[in-house]
């Protein structure tokens, strides 16, 4: 799957594939072979070729705050579906009608947000879902009621799966 990264102002491509124990990890067109190790609930072992360095990762939402060997970099990670529904969002604040709301990719649901009949507005978080050992905030595409609550705390989900039905 390709994500959009953007960091101090600038976008870029990024692909993670897993082999076997490390990653090729494509940014931009340009590919490497990573070695990730957790050395602790927020710090990872990175080896990207003969270099090592520590990270350290603080997760807000789709939000990053990384300290790489001392310096600090925000970073925001979208999948390209995400970034497409971003896009959409004012067109969706127009549109009248049942919104589903899905997950992006398989997890676990860590939070609901929201409850049946609950008024929300374009770009309320609506549920958490931690994939990859990230946690990212669904949020609404447009502003409606909520109609159904499918998500439920703790409970696996694949991609797809509708987790909160607006009206």
């Amino acid at each position: 799957m390709a994500y959009i990264v953007s960091c101090e102002g600038t976008d870029y491509t990024l692909e993670v594939a897993r082999q076997g124990p490390r990653y090729r990890v494509t940014l931009d067109g340009t590919a490497a072979e990573v070695d990730l190790t957790p050395m602790g609930r927020r710090l990872y072992s990175l080896l990207l070729g003969a270099d090592s360095y520590e990270v350290d990762v603080l997760a807000e939402g789709n939000r990053l705050t990384l300290i790489v060997s001392g310096e600090v970099y925000q970073v925001e990670v979208a999948d390209e579906r995400e970034r497409r529904l971003r896009a959409g969002a004012s067109r969706a604040e127009r549109r009248a009608g049942r919104q589903e709301v899905t997950a992006p990719m398989p997890g676990k649901v860590v939070a609901v947000l929201v409850g049946v009949g609950q008024e929300v507005k374009a770009g309320e978080g609506l549920v958490v879902i931690e994939a990859m050992k990230m946690e990212n905030e669904l949020r609404a595409p447009g502003a409606g009621r909520v109609a159904e609550v499918r998500a439920v705390a703790g409970k696996a989900v694949t991609g797809g799966d509708v987790l909160v039905v607006l009206e």
